[in-house]
């Protein structure tokens, strides 16, 4: 499966592909210095305390068939998308990537990958205190249906869930199937 879509219009395509094993350090490293740039002053610190290091290694491991990449000249991830079942899970872009429209090729490719597989609507959850992916996702044609408690993991799948309050963002996808 590949989706290729051009930045704006101009310029060069953006390539997606499914993730691989290759891909794993690539994301875990895009995912952490992504997430401390926007969340750390916007989130409880008992979540901040459940993302060490090293934990995002492993995340990544565990969502890794439902993870799609971008991929730079190199054949390297510039970014990813997490998806499960309707829901957007995670979108991050590595600073090289920033500008090339990598963002929005992956959230394309997320809307199909969630619209094949029978939903007619998607679904995001944003942090409170993030003005620029909210910009981001409503320029994309996504809607805020409101502030939500989302609850995120903790450290290992058991741990208990942390309350962090957020928006919800939706997309109509019924066009999309079509």
């Amino acid at each position: 499966m590949s989706h290729r879509e051009s930045a704006g219009g101009e310029g060069p395509s953006v390539r997606v592909r499914p993730a691989s094993e290759g891909d794993v350090d690539d994301i875990a490293r895009i995912w952490r210095a992504g997430w401390h740039e926007v969340h750390l002053e916007h989130v409880p610190q008992a979540l901040v305390d459940a993302r060490p290091d090293s934990s995002w290694r492993p995340r990544v491991v565990r969502s890794l068939g439902d993870t799609l990449v971008t991929v730079g000249a190199d054949g390297r991830a510039t970014g990813f998308v997490m998806t499960h079942e309707d829901e957007v899970e995670h979108l991050y872009v590595g600073d090289e990537a920033r500008g090339s429209g990598a963002a929005a090729a992956l959230l394309s490719a997320a809307e199909g990958r969630i619209a094949a597989s029978g939903h007619d609507r998607a679904w995001l959850a944003v942090v409170d205190g993030n003005p620029r992916a909210r910009r981001f996702y409503e320029r994309s044609g996504w809607h805020d249906e409101g502030g939500f408690t989302h609850y995120a993991p903790g450290v290992q799948p058991e741990d208990e869930p942390i309350a962090l309050p957020c928006r919800r963002y939706v997309r109509d996808l019924s066009r999309t199937r079509g």
